[in-house]
């Protein structure tokens, strides 16, 4: 039985196709980790700090966008090296929560070691959000606090524009700053540049 060339060439052309597409020369692989999985826009807060006694809003990346909490300890850990070096600074205690190496009790019959221990004063700031209103109190008092009202407007525009980040449309709640001596130092009369 003999078939004619276009029967024959029709026959071979999906042998043809597999071959093709099965043997392109690229090695199979299995799944290739090469970075994080894709993303979109990264979201962005605002911290304000300060340069030349006048605040200034820098806008960095934060996994909790429009938290309030969050973005006051993205600013008590105070500028980057490259915020510094634009010559932005802080008024704030900055927090750090390094550890201390503190004298162990020595063990009877051993030697005493140190220990590290988290520092004391880890909690800069404690944020409390009730009716509308934004307190923030500093576990230092007002004395302890380079510049208290600068220092004050610091917090109430971080917050503010964390606020303005989860509800762009609403009004933010008002912030007050109150040092551990119990003095007010700060309230929501803060004036807070766009920029």
């Amino acid at each position: 039985m003999t078939l004619r060339r276009g029967a024959r060439s029709a026959l071979l052309l999906p042998a043809v196709a597999v071959c093709a597409l099965t043997s392109c020369g690229i090695p199979t692989t299995g799944v290739v980790q090469a970075g994080g999985p894709a993303v979109g826009v990264v979201p962005m807060t605002r911290l304000y700090f300060v340069r030349d006694g006048a605040l200034v809003g820098v806008r960095r990346g934060t996994d909790a966008p429009g938290d309030v909490e969050s973005a006051l300890r993205d600013l008590l850990r105070g500028p980057t090296d490259a915020e510094l070096g634009k010559g932005l600074t802080t008024r704030l205690p900055l927090r750090t929560g390094l550890p201390t190496a503190v004298p162990a009790v020595p063990v009877t019959g051993g030697a005493a070691s140190a220990v590290p221990e988290a520092a004391g004063s880890a909690d800069t700031v404690t944020v409390t959000v009730r009716d509308h209103r934004i307190s923030v109190e500093l576990s230092v008092s007002a004395r302890e606090v380079d510049d208290p009202r600068l220092a004050a407007a610091q917090l109430v525009c971080t917050a503010e524009a964390a606020q303005r980040v989860a509800a762009p449309d609403a009004e933010p709640d008002p912030v007050t700053v109150t040092a551990a001596d119990g003095r007010r130092i700060g309230g929501a009369s803060a004036r807070c540049p766009a920029t």
